[in-house]
């Protein structure tokens, strides 16, 4: 069965992350679904960022947390990535509006407005000082759209089972995607999530620790796995049965899977 091929932070490989720059191009290439790492911004909105600080990938030594969103429109989110676009005089102008902070609400409008269906993988970051109110925001936006009824193209992930707690709650038809960071952290958390919860190891546990994957699906719990770049790794999920891949590559992997007739 061809997994749901699933833009990791947008189509990251060629795009700086997280940018609708990354995630228009993702759309471009065809992937079936979207992922997105958020965290809440000091004045309450939901911003689609991965660390905690911003000095990777805006140069500054601010945490997302402590900034409104004023601020973090005022830095760019995507120099990082081709630090020498500025030198190249043949290159085309650039809309930077594409390349500021983006919002979840802008996401997911730009998602409802496609003209095809498009699933969205939301992962809530944790430990965060605004801890459940993370949780809180989202499902309050997933709901804004409908999008907290049966049939949702949104799901929400973490490596937090609290977190995801807090969502079944508020949210309960929306499905939930428990993270697994460490092979060893599985038996424990087999006893304690939901039985129509989702799991998503990452592709190299799945690779060190062979029986991991069999004991998720013998368990009664689809897979979700990131991060999924080459074609090694798509065999290993395809012979696992996994039901989305993850990638920063969706271009590559959709052509891959062509390949493969599936």
């Amino acid at each position: 069965m061809r997994p749901q091929v699933v833009a990791h932070r947008g189509a990251s490989h060629d795009n700086a992350e997280h940018t609708l720059r990354a995630y228009v191009a993702a759309l471009d290439a065809g992937a079936e679904g979207l992922e997105c790492d958020v965290r809440l911004t000091a004045d309450g909105h939901l911003v689609c960022v991965h660390d905690r600080d911003l000095r990777r990938i805006a140069s500054s030594r601010g945490a997302v947390s402590t900034m409104e969103l004023a601020e973090l429109d005022e830095l760019d989110f995507a120099a990082w990535k081709n630090p020498w676009r500025d030198l190249d005089d043949e290159a085309p102008p650039l809309d930077e509006t594409l390349d500021r902070v983006l919002t979840l609400r802008t996401l997911l409008e730009t998602v409802a407005d496609y003209d095809r269906r498009v699933e969205v993988a939301i992962e809530t970051k944790h430990p965060t000082r605004y801890g459940g109110l993370v949780e809180r925001r989202l499902v309050e936006q997933l709901r804004h759209l409908g999008w907290d009824r049966p049939g949702s193209p949104a799901r929400v992930m973490s490596f937090s089972w609290t977190a995801l707690q807090r969502v079944e709650r508020a949210a309960p038809h929306v499905p939930l995607v428990q993270l697994v960071e460490k092979a060893h952290h599985w038996p424990m958390l087999r006893r304690v999530i939901g039985e129509d919860w989702l799991v998503g190891p990452g592709i190299r546990e799945l690779d060190d620790h062979r029986k991991l994957g069999p004991r998720i699906t013998k368990a009664g719990h689809d897979m979700h796995v990131w991060t999924v770049n080459t074609a090694a790794d798509l065999d290993l999920c395809l012979e696992l049965g996994v039901k989305a891949v993850i990638t920063d590559r969706p271009a590559y992997l959709l052509d891959l899977l062509d390949d493969r007739d599936l």
